[in-house]
């Protein structure tokens, strides 16, 4: 494999993705490899609705905690907290944005560690 074949644009690694994913997902009820499934969530997850979504997830858990109806240590909180924060970090893993993948698994581990102690 030379160097050339690594580095790849977004297309390629989009569709090495699609690729790997129709090698390792099988639908078991038709016995049949089910690429199409792949793609849709594939093209879903590149879309501003889960960008949306998870914003909305994060700023909601922010607006409660704000006005008294959620504490910040409250597992509703910390779920929605690390929910949104998962999605954002997805969306930016999808488009290349390394400084905000970093930002976003940050608040998504600090989210799910925060649920983990409170479970103890």
């Amino acid at each position: 494999m030379t160097w050339g074949q690594l580095v790849m644009n977004e297309a390629g690694l989009v569709r090495l993705l699609k690729d790997a994913l129709k090698v390792m997902t099988k639908d078991y009820i038709f016995d049949d490899y089910s690429p199409l499934v792949i793609e849709h969530i594939i093209e879903f997850a590149h879309g501003e609705l889960v960008a949306y979504f998870g914003m909305i997830l994060i700023l909601s858990a922010f607006f409660l905690e704000t006005r008294d109806i959620l504490e910040s240590k409250a597992i509703t909180y910390l779920g929605l907290m690390a929910a949104g924060s998962g999605l954002l970090a997805i969306r930016a893993y999808l488009i290349s944005e390394w400084a905000f993948l970093i930002l976003e698994i940050a608040w998504f581990l600090a989210a799910v560690f925060g649920i983990f102690t409170l479970r103890k």
